[in-house]
């Protein structure tokens, strides 16, 4: 049985942070306090830029876009910020960008310091007319609703789950209710440093 992905092109990965009891969030306010010590340690900045560098699309929902371009431009910016995490700020500011969105517009993407972004509207169709674009991989940012659309619409390739050692007792749950699919195992790395554990999954 091969251990390696079957499928050629342009594949769609799904990295998401969730907590031991299945949540990628406690709500729309949702600071990420809860797993920013494994976000930003060395362990996890190397891990990440082992998925990130293989890509050349990026996609985001409404509150992910206004939390990260709140962020990341000052950690790209600051001399203190690591040289791995000033190289992922600037590859977020200028990689192609798809913001899934009913409410931002185009006027408002632009008024960011990211670059490169547009907004996107129907998910599924964006979705596979990238996927037949030559190029590079496809990522989700971490976009609970995205993620959730696209693994109902069967678009998911790859899914890079990473669980912290966090529970947060309710909040945003990363897989919709009622699905149900079969997936493999690539690979599972621990990060010793946070005591968290990330899952590559495909199919």
């Amino acid at each position: 049985m091969s251990n390696s992905p079957q499928s050629t092109g342009r594949r769609v990965a799904a990295e998401v942070t969730v907590s031991m009891d299945g949540y990628s969030g406690t709500g729309p306010d949702d600071d990420m306090s809860w797993c920013m010590d494994h976000i930003v340690s060395p362990q996890s900045e190397l891990y990440y830029e082992g998925i990130w560098r293989g890509v050349d699309t990026a996609l985001l929902g409404r509150t992910n876009w206004e939390g990260f371009t709140a962020v990341w431009p000052g950690l790209t910016e600051d001399p203190d910020s690591s040289a791995r995490t000033r190289d992922l700020g600037r590859w977020l500011a200028t990689v192609e960008k798809v913001v899934f969105s009913t409410t931002l517009e185009q006027a408002d993407l632009d008024e960011a310091k990211w670059t490169n972004a547009r907004i996107g509207r129907d998910l599924e169709a964006e979705v596979r007319t990238l996927k037949a674009r030559p190029g590079r991989d496809i990522l989700v940012l971490n976009s609970a609703s995205i993620i959730r659309g696209l693994l109902t619409a069967g678009l998911v390739d790859d899914l890079y789950l990473t669980v912290v050692p966090r529970t947060l007792g309710g909040g945003v749950r990363v897989l919709p209710d009622g699905y149900a699919a079969s997936w493999r195992l690539a690979a599972a790395t621990t990060f010793p440093d946070t005591g968290a554990l990330s899952l590559h999954y495909y199919r």
